[in-house]
């Protein structure tokens, strides 16, 4: 168990929640067949997560990166997403240097409350009032997407949307529980300030899994 908890602090062994092969349903790359690998492990504690289960690390299996990897290749899309839990909880170094033996594009979604680590293709910044990104995390973004729960998310992120590139892709996503009172309320923000765009979990939507 020692040596195995020293290879999961250097990222040979990470703590795998679930993997699976699906539609992604949010963002900039919604609608794309991508393998998610799902890794255990947070302390953001959003009070809405719908991955609670995921927090827990010790929870979760200790899964050799060669093995997640392997998974991953046996499947057609060469896209692949890290997402959590919060991932950057781990260092994604060996992980995204095999995947990229393989071929793969990788997205990774993050709240961007730890370290930045790995070889990322695009890095999805959701951050959260719980536990904000660290500064240096801002430049990594590719797309900002923040989640809507209430009136006081659309001046949390113009904050953020302030801090991350020029470049960076600015999303408002209404929280599932709450999609039926927000969406409106992000339509008519989005058609005010038209740098930014509106996400949909289309997953939910469509039941896709």
């Amino acid at each position: 168990m020692k040596d195995k908890n020293n290879m999961l602090s250097n990222g040979q062994y990470l703590p795998l929640m679930e993997a699976f092969y699906t539609i992604q349903g949010e963002g900039m790359f919604s609608g794309q067949p991508a393998y998610f690998i799902r890794l255990g492990g947070c302390d953001v504690g959003c009070v809405w997560c719908d991955v609670k289960d995921s927090w827990d690390v010790e929870r979760w299996p200790k899964v050799a990166i060669e093995d997640i990897v392997a998974e991953a290749a046996s499947y057609p899309t060469r896209l692949v997403v890290i997402t959590g839990g919060e991932p950057l909880m781990h260092d994604l170094g060996p992980l995204t240097r095999l995947l990229k033996e393989k071929g793969f594009q990788i997205n990774m979604e993050t709240s961007g409350a730890h370290p930045f680590s790995g070889t990322i293709d695009w890095t999805c910044l959701s951050p959260k009032k719980f536990k904000q990104p660290l500064p240096e995390v801002y430049a990594h973004a590719d797309e900002l997407k923040v989640v809507v729960y209430n009136n006081s998310d659309f001046d949390f992120a113009l904050k953020h949307a302030s801090l991350v590139n020029e470049k960076c892709h600015l999303l408002l996503q209404p929280e599932w529980s709450k999609s039926e009172k927000m969406t409106s309320l992000i339509i008519d923000f989005v058609k005010e300030n038209p740098a930014w765009r509106v996400s949909l979990q289309t997953h939910k939507y469509m039941e896709i899994p």
